[in-house]
This record gives C-alpha cells, structure tokens and sequence, in this order.
C-alpha cells in the first residue's frame, strides 16, 4: 500500500531542503518570470537582453535551477518586465515564533 502524506504547502520543506521557504520564494518568483517571458513570446536571448543576464543564467531559472539568483534579482526581473512591486512588512501571528516569507501575485 503506498503512503500518502499531506503537503506542507513547501515542497522543499516537506523534502528537508535546507532555507525551503527563501527556495519557495524563489520559485513562485521565478515561476512569475517565466510565465511573463512566455505570454510576450520573448526568446531566452531577448529576455536576456532585457533583464541583463547570460543566457544560460535565464535558461537555468526557467528549468527551476535558480540557487546563484537572489531574490533581489528576481524582483529587478519582474521590475525590467514591467512589473511593480510591493513588500510589505507585518507583524508575525501570535502562533508563530518568527516572521515567514511569502509572494503574492495581484
């Protein structure tokens, strides 16, 4: 019989990746980039000469390895693709010991 386990809501924490929430942030971030690039029939050499990375750095974010990107990168990506950003800080619930981190697409 197969085991099912529920999700946590963070692949990379439900497999004990280590900084699984900054890798979540990172994908949903990526995952945005890749989907605009996508919608404006961009090639990976125009969206490279737009965003002002190699190639092969935007051909690797696009395949989901995205650990030499920064988050601060990723926003100037979304910035450059035309994108306006808001971070907004909180205060944390009271069930929680510290503050998570988390991308919300309007």
């Amino acid at each position: 019989m197969t085991k099912i386990e529920k999700s946590s809501g963070n692949v990379y924490a439900d497999l004990g990746t280590e900084s699984a929430e900054e890798m979540l942030v990172k994908a949903r971030l990526a995952a945005k980039i890749s989907e605009i690039i996508k919608h404006r029939h961009l090639t990976q050499h125009e969206a490279s000469a737009i965003l002002g990375m190699p190639q092969s750095k935007i051909s690797n974010m696009l395949r989901g390895n995205f650990r030499g990107i920064s988050e601060a990168k990723m926003i100037e990506c979304l910035n450059l693709l035309g994108r306006d950003i808001q971070i907004i800080v909180k205060k944390a619930p009271r069930s929680h010991s510290t503050g998570q981190t988390s991308v919300v697409f309007a």
